[in-house]
Formats: C-alpha cells, structure tokens, sequence
C-alpha cells in the first residue's frame, strides 16, 4: 500500500511540473498573488510520522477559496494512540490505529490559518499489555483541529497543528478487565503537502 501510494504521488508531482502554466512569480518566499489568495487548488498531503511507525496516512483535498474540504486513510502501524487520550489506561492498555478513513471540512479564517471539524471512522486494535490479547474496537470520532500551511515556494508546505478528537464512550471485554475508550484525545499533527493544482 505504502509503495502505491509513493508511486501515485511521483505521478502527480510529474504531471504537475509537466503542465505548469505562466503565472506571476514574486519571490520564492512571498510569491505573487499570496499562496492564501488562491480560488481553486487540489492538494494531497500526509502525516508523515506515520510512516516512521510502520504505517501511512494519505489525504487528497479541494480548496475553494476560503474552503477546504479533504478525504484521508491513515494507518498507525506501532503508534500507540492511547497515550494521547485524557483520562486513559495507558499503563494497562495500548491503541493503535488500523486502517481507517476520514473526511474533514475546513475554513482559513486568515491567511493559511485553517480552523476544521472532522469525521473520521476509527478501527483500534486494543491490546492488553498483562496478557498480549488484542481485541478490535470502531468508533466514529469527530472534533475540532487548527493548522497552519507554511508555504515552501508555490507548491509544498509544511502543516503543524492540533487535534481534539471527541467520541461517544464505548469499551471491549477482555477476560480479566474491560477497556474503556478514552472519550476525549489531544494530539499534535504534522502533514507534509503539495499543491498538485490552482487558479487564481
């Protein structure tokens, strides 16, 4: 999957560069018109540390001015999500992302500021650290996030931000103890992206 997905992007990143069209240039580091001034853009991206763990995140997105809307499959491979979770049983128990997809809805409210909220449907893979057994649980998370697009020239960027994710309380049955999903995770995010497209 992972080798799939570098292989799409080389392709994309090929035809872009192949179909580039004349434009105002600027500087390289505040090119003209703004990165933010943009009216269309298609841009894939993904949370890079992902794939230090041994798993992928893949997102494609369509800007329309202020809006932004995206579609993204993660797998966390060895990440262990529990930690990030508040009121959690990380010393009993660890969570980890399998493949799963997600679809968020974002507004720039200044600049390449993005504030968004998101859907994504979770399968966690439970496992019982006493006793090695692993159990899968699903659960829809939704919540808010904040970014920020730092702009390298016109087409790639760095994207920090921070993630709140909200759930419904939910739990799995394991023989001597019950896991309990936390409801609520607090997690950092770094997407690395490219801007396949754009009109101004």
């Amino acid at each position: 999957m992972k080798r799939i997905i570098i292989y799409v992007l080389l392709i994309i990143v090929s035809a872009h560069v192949a179909g580039q069209t004349s434009e105002p240039q600027g500087s390289f580091w505040k090119p003209i018109p703004p990165n933010y001034a943009v009216k269309h853009a298609v841009e894939v991206e993904s949370l890079v540390p992902m794939f230090f763990t041994g798993g992928y995140h893949f997102a494609l997105g369509y800007r329309y001015k202020q809006f932004r809307v995206r579609a993204s499959i993660i797998n966390g491979g060895t990440y262990n999500a529990e930690t990030a979770g508040l009121n959690n049983s990380a010393d009993y128990f660890k969570r980890y992302y399998t493949t799963s997809p997600g679809i968020f809805l974002g507004y720039n409210v200044w600049r390449n500021l993005e504030v968004y909220t998101y859907l994504e449907f979770h399968t966690f893979r439970i496992t019982q650290k006493s006793s090695g057994l692993e159990k899968d649980l699903k659960s829809t998370d939704t919540g808010l996030g904040v970014s920020y697009q730092f702009f390298i020239g016109r087409s790639f960027y760095l994207q920090p931000g921070l993630h709140v994710y909200l759930r419904k309380d939910n739990s799995v049955d394991f023989p001597d103890a019950t896991y309990h999903i936390p409801t609520t995770d607090v997690s950092p995010v770094v997407r690395v992206g490219y801007r396949i497209w754009r009109r101004y």
